[in-house]
């Protein structure tokens, strides 16, 4: 081996050696992002999904009622009726991926929109309601799933809401609050927490523990104030 094949060899050594160590770097720093806050890249993808969902729900808050809707909600006089029409009416006209509402916590700093849908694809853009479900405004249990450590983990801190804390959740007809009642720790086939209970009420549902399938953290919520808003008012 001559010495230019050598020097060759041994740059080539080096720049294999230093792609190494930056790749390996940023693998850690990766990994130290999402153990302290949340997965980086799958972050960014959420945050731009959240815009165009805000977008979205910006144009449906502004969606007049048809001639037959808005004759309908005329006849309605009790606020409580005109909420159940109007979440009627949306969940008739809404596909899983589109943005439905918006939840927020004051207690882990949330303000997120919801979608429609658990599956992959929808929890990849924020909180997604679950379809078997009502939406807020009729009866029963409203349940809304999240993310803990990607996709923006919306519901990362969920651990940290307290008895007595308020969550409000903003529909294009009404806004919701809801008082936190406890916090279960449940298996992943506890279908029974979206049951229908003697009054309406909302679940938030994510994995646990962080960067584990194997359990499920619930959130239980009682509604305590629904104020008709847009087209309900």
């Amino acid at each position: 081996m001559t010495v230019a094949t050598r020097s060759r060899v041994r740059s080539t050594l080096r720049l294999l050696s230093t792609l190494l160590i930056v790749s390996g770097s940023l693998l850690l720093a990766d990994a130290g992002a999402t153990l302290v806050w949340e997965e980086p890249v799958s972050s960014l993808y959420a945050q731009f999904q959240q815009g165009d969902l805000q977008d979205q729900l910006d144009r449906l808050e502004r969606v007049k009622p048809t001639p037959v809707e808005e004759k309908a909600l005329k006849k309605l006089p009790d606020p409580e009726r005109r909420l159940a029409f109007a979440a009627r009416s949306l969940d008739r006209k809404t596909h899983e991926g589109d943005a439905v509402g918006k939840i927020l916590i004051d207690r882990i700093g949330l303000s997120s929109v919801v979608v429609e849908g658990t599956d992959a694809g929808d929890l990849r853009k924020g909180p997604g309601h679950y379809p078997g479900t009502p939406l807020p405004g009729q009866r029963g249990t409203v349940a809304i799933a999240g993310h803990r450590t990607t996709y923006g983990a919306p519901f990362r801190k969920i651990d940290k809401v307290r008895p007595g804390d308020e969550i409000n959740v903003v529909m294009p007809y009404g806004r919701f609050t809801y008082k936190v009642e406890r916090t279960r720790i449940v298996a992943p086939t506890a279908v029974w927490v979206t049951q229908r209970v003697s009054y309406d009420r909302l679940i938030l549902s994510a994995c646990h523990p962080l960067y584990s399938a194997a359990k499920r953290i619930v959130v239980f919520a009682r509604l305590i104030r629904a104020v008709p808003r847009g087209a309900a008012a």
